[in-house]
């Protein structure tokens, strides 16, 4: 009996997922007070989403924990309210009280709107039952989750109840980006019990994608399409207090405050205008080292929020290493700060169809280094297509000035189209783009295209990918790291075209099992060639991988590896005696596990081993953590290596130690303190800080960093801040 109604049910939930769920939204005619009791008018009318379907560890059948969610609104804000009923003994998992919490790992109730219909953009607001808030950004569909740099201003209260926990939420319309006069937007709620050890929705996600993702939603019916607020101004003022001192330079110390504004106007309801004047671009959190043993540069995301509402029109363009934009590298060279006098960047929505992007900034000049001032711009227009598919526009371009002179021959400029699609059912996914650079000097092969395609059901996955770089294709104001080739004997930077071939096959088998949820079994293969195909680098893997049921993880690959140098390279960056030119074959193995993220103590272990141009390298990286359950935790990262090398007399030992302490004393006052000790770089790095949101979204730090020269402990330099920030809403 239990096995027929197990296939009745599977068959109801397949019959759902080809059905589009609905949810009415009526205009409350009273006020909501936010207080995790649902006992207002509106409530008891509302109509209700509940019924949720599991996304983990099965697709097939209902949510075992049960979720009721209502929906209103009223001229300000657009609520959601969700019973969450709990009828498990023990505690939730609360990974701490900190803002943008780690939705996977956390006990949580989320939303998920896509206001404009086009199933690529939207944005997400998550609670856990200790209220702590969470919002991200959708973009490219939500495939890849929810990015939850980007921060903004809405309200929500939790009450926990014997068996249950209730949750109101109050988004304003000044927060959301949409376009008036439609009735009908696409939302998926979701629940994550941890102690149940099951992820749901509302609409049917299939286990193989992300839970945030666009192509599976149901539809909000609005009984009057949402008006744009009558005024939507944000003003962003700051102010800072610093003091530092270069040690290593033997310089005096200096106190240099500063201060800046950034402001935020709605245009329309979905085309926001951001201005900023003397920004400071000062990170509070550094950013986390790693041990760097490839030929080319690290990439480090994007931190500062002038740059991250719609980020995905103006970075999103060519791939992870094609980039022809790069926000980064406005204000800062090689690695040294500049300053930056202002911007204005208009991005969002004109219609249905169509979305663009404008970005200016000015920068100044430093004469101690002979740097120009210079002017960076960077337009993006994009045209949805079919349901989910797109097509976009892009130039970028850099502009020289010396005073109020420009300097017409020193420019880049880089001019492109990228196609994204995606199917309605999201099993399809591709890419193509062809990009252009113009610099003096560099204008014969300044080209860069690509195409990339994904299949993906729940058992297979299919992937090829290529590419091409021309070896004058100039970026500057982007990153494309394996383009320039540096010759030491010369002193030289040497530019290469290439070409890359990366196809790959992933079989997925989920057996009927208390323990294993998935087994997986993979084929991989990363091929670059110069211009006439000769291959200059290959990885060929083969990668299985066991998903536990209660969401540890075991993986094991063995990997063939081919490179060749182009000239002398110090492989491990320590300046040590460095490997000849020429042809490099070896063979290496990596062991993976991670243990169940429900428990207090967690831990993440890789092991290396294997062959390593002329010599072996064995690693050790790992992460070990214990939760202060809800305040937060304590951690350590580690990344060991030794490497053994024919030319060198005894081994390179390569240490990174990366304790971190982050507890949130309060849903307002944080503590972070992150330590980082790097032998390959001889830096041992402090940074704390302290954070107290006495508003929504206005805080003030004090943050506290220290470096020293790791092997003698001497003091490099020393920096204190002191940072006020204040959101102003009209």
């Amino acid at each position: 009996m239990r096995f027929v109604l197990t296939i009745i049910t599977a068959l109801i939930v397949s019959i759902s997922m080809g059905q589009e769920l609905s949810l009415k939204i009526n205009k409350s005619s009273s006020k909501i007070e936010l207080d995790g009791v649902l006992n207002e008018d509106a409530w008891m009318k509302a109509d209700s989403a509940h019924s949720f379907y599991q996304n983990f560890p099965y697709d097939t059948s209902y949510a075992e924990t049960k979720t009721s969610v209502f929906t209103t609104y009223d001229e300000n804000f657009f609520y959601v309210a969700a019973i969450c009923y709990d009828d498990l003994d023990g505690d939730f998992v609360i990974q701490s009280l900190k803002r943008d919490f780690s939705y996977p790992v956390s006990d949580a109730f989320a939303v998920f709107i896509d206001p404009y219909n086009d199933g690529t953009n939207g944005f997400s607001f998550a609670v856990n039952p200790e209220g702590v808030q969470r919002e991200g950004l959708l973009v490219e569909g939500g495939g890849f989750g929810v990015s939850t740099a980007w921060d903004n201003k809405w309200y929500s209260e939790v009450k926990q109840y014997e068996g249950k926990w209730i949750v109101e939420m109050a988004i304003p319309f000044k927060t959301l980006r949409f376009n008036e006069g439609i009735n009908k937007w696409h939302i998926n709620f979701s629940r994550n019990d941890l102690k149940r050890n099951e992820n749901s929705s509302w609409a049917p996600v299939p286990r193989n994608f992300n839970v945030a993702t666009l192509a599976f939603t149901g539809i909000l019916d609005w009984d009057n399409p949402p008006i744009k607020p009558k005024t939507n101004v944000s003003v962003i003022p700051y102010a800072i207090a610093g003091f530092s001192q270069d040690y290593e330079a033997g310089d005096s110390a200096v106190i240099k405050p500063n201060a800046g504004v950034d402001a935020k106007i709605a245009i329309t309801s979905s085309l926001n205008l951001d201005l900023t004047v003397n920004p400071d671009f000062s990170q509070v959190e550094v950013d986390r080292q790693v041990t760097n043993l490839s030929r080319f540069s690290l990439f480090f995301p994007e931190r500062r929020n002038f740059f991250l509402e719609n980020a995905d029109l103006f970075s999103n363009y060519g791939f992870r290493q094609i980039r022809p934009f790069f926000s980064r590298r406005i204000g800062l060279s090689n690695g040294q700060q500049i300053p930056i006098l202002g911007g204005a960047r208009l991005s969002g929505k004109l219609n249905q169809n169509w979305r663009i992007g404008l970005l200016n900034m000015q920068t100044e000049g430093l004469g101690d280094i002979d740097l120009p001032a210079y002017n960076w711009t960077m337009a993006a227009l994009q045209r949805k297509l079919f349901k989910r598919s797109f097509i976009s526009a892009i130039f970028v371009n850099k502009l020289g000035f010396r005073g109020n002179d420009v300097q017409w021959g020193d420019y880049n400029r880089v001019a492109g189209i990228d196609f994204n699609f995606a199917s309605s059912d999201n099993r399809f996914r591709g890419k193509t783009f062809y990009h252009q650079s113009f610099t003096p000097e560099l204008e014969n092969n300044a080209l860069a295209h690509a195409m990339w395609f994904n299949y993906s059901d729940p058992n297979w996955m299919i992937m090829h990918n290529h590419e091409y770089v021309g070896h004058n294709y100039n970026a500057e104001v982007g990153f494309v790291p394996r383009i320039t080739n540096y010759d030491p004997i010369n002193e030289r930077v040497i530019r290469k075209s290439y070409w890359r071939f990366e196809p790959m096959v992933r079989y997925r088998y989920y057996p009927t099992s208390n323990t294993i949820n998935s087994h997986q079994i993979s084929a991989y293969l990363s091929e670059y060639t110069d211009s006439l195909f000769k291959s200059t680098e290959r990885n060929v893997r083969i990668q299985y991988n066991i998903a536990f049921q209660n969401s540890a993880f075991f993986g094991v690959n063995v990997q063939n590896e081919f490179t060749r140098l182009f000239f002398p390279l110090d492989i491990t960056n320590s300046d040590k005696t460095p490997l000849d030119a020429g042809d490099y074959r070896y063979v290496n193995y990596t062991l993976y596990f991670e243990s169940n993220k429900r428990k207090k103590l967690t831990y993440v272990l890789t092991a290396r081993t294997g062959e390593y141009f002329n010599g072996t390298r064995s690693g050790l990286n790992f992460n070990l953590s214990y939760r202060i359950q809800p305040y937060g935790s304590v951690s350590l990262d580690a990344d060991i290596n030794r490497i053994k090398l024919a030319q060198l007399d005894a081994p390179v030992d390569l240490l990174l130690l990366g304790p971190k302490i982050d507890i949130a004393m309060t849903k307002k006052l944080f503590f972070t303190g992150f330590f980082q000790y790097n032998t390959q770089q001889n830096n041992f790095n402090i940074n704390t800080r302290i954070q107290y949101r006495f508003k929504p979204m206005s805080d003030i730090f004090f943050v506290y960093t220290d470096n020293y020269i790791a092997d003698m402990i001497a003091i490099k330099n020393r920096a204190v801040v002191l940072k006020f920030v204040y959101w102003f809403t009209a």
